[in-house]
């Protein structure tokens, strides 16, 4: 037997040295370490024994050189599953919402004589209404979004009143017949960043703003008046979402501003906006949802000042692209 096939079998054994597959690999590199290191205490160490060691020991290095790469093989590859409903560039949904009203205002005229804090509902028998509004979601990449909402609102009531208003300047006696139509315009433009993404969740910050139009008329046989305000409201919020079946999410969003009062003399306010809904898709185009939202926002521009809530559920459904 030549030296070669003498330290070879002494390496690996025959069982081991028969299989080349990835799994043979870490066995033969198992037993050629035990095999190296099986040494008879009466072996005499001459020069054919020093030069069978050596051949050990670089039959050793090879074995244990050719197993490293078999176990790379066998590593699994971790692939992105996003759930149902998670894959998309575009998404336009609609949603039918229907709050309740608690919306109070106050006008004052240029002359300074302060108006009357007027409850819509109580004082001018504005009633419940239902709305809709459209929201679009536009993704260019996994983790960014632009977000986009437009809400119209508008009240229409005619009541007789039971205690005298003044309202911009103008006196509404007690008894008189008045019509009031508020007329309210709603912007969300948000970009949003999810600096946590999963394929079953994710996390993110919301920037933008909130514009608003609001114009409130109040008329009767004898006098009309009106006033309205208009403008952005910067906000920050946050927005998560789970999974809690691969095609049914919950997802909650908060938005909110609040201006320091010593930043501006005549205008101040703070805005909370809260949303929690539920959706399942039916397919990854597809899904409907259900939710309930809170609005908040008291304001005082220039000399007006006001405060609406508006809270209550709503439905809708959303297609995807």
């Amino acid at each position: 037997m030549s030296l070669e096939v003498w330290g070879l079998g002494l390496l690996v054994p025959p069982r081991a040295a028969d299989k080349t597959t990835s799994r043979g690999a870490p066995r033969a590199a198992r037993a050629a370490v035990a095999s190296f290191l099986l040494v008879d205490k009466h072996m005499r160490w001459d020069s054919m024994t020093l030069q069978r060691w050596i051949v050990r020991l670089c039959l050793l290095v090879i074995s244990v050189a050719g197993a490293a790469p078999a176990r790379a093989q066998y590593v699994p590859v971790k692939t992105s599953d996003p759930a149902t409903g998670e894959k998309y560039h575009f998404e336009l949904s609609g949603i039918f919402w229907q709050p309740g009203t608690d919306i109070v205002i106050s006008s004052t005229s240029l002359t300074g004589e302060p108006g009357t804090a007027i409850n819509l509902t109580a004082d001018l028998g504005v009633e419940d209404q239902s709305f809709y509004e459209i929201r679009g979601v536009i993704r260019p990449a996994r983790k960014h979004k632009f977000r986009v909402d437009y809400i119209p609102i508008q009240y229409s009531a005619d009541k007789t009143l039971e205690a005298t208003i003044i309202f911009n300047g103008q006196r509404f006696d007690a008894g008189v017949p008045v019509h009031t139509e508020l007329d309210w315009k709603m912007w969300n433009l948000f970009y949003e960043y999810d600096f946590v993404y999963r394929d079953r969740g994710f996390a993110g910050i919301l920037v933008g703003v909130k514009y608003n139009d609001v114009r409130v008329d109040i008329s009767s046989p004898l006098t009309a008046e009106f006033t309205s305000a208009k403008g952005p409201i910067p906000a920050v919020g946050g927005i998560g979402r789970v999974y809690v079946a691969p095609n049914i999410c919950v997802t909650g969003q908060v938005t909110l501003f609040d201006m320091p009062d010593e930043v501006a003399e005549d205008w101040n306010g703070d805005m909370y906006d809260i949303d929690i809904y539920g959706t399942v898709n039916l397919t990854n185009n597809f899904g409907i949802s259900g939710g309930y939202r809170s609005y908040e926002v008291d304001y005082r521009v220039e000399l007006d000042s006001g405060r609406i809530d508006l809270s209550g559920w709503y439905i809708g459904g959303a297609v995807r692209f």
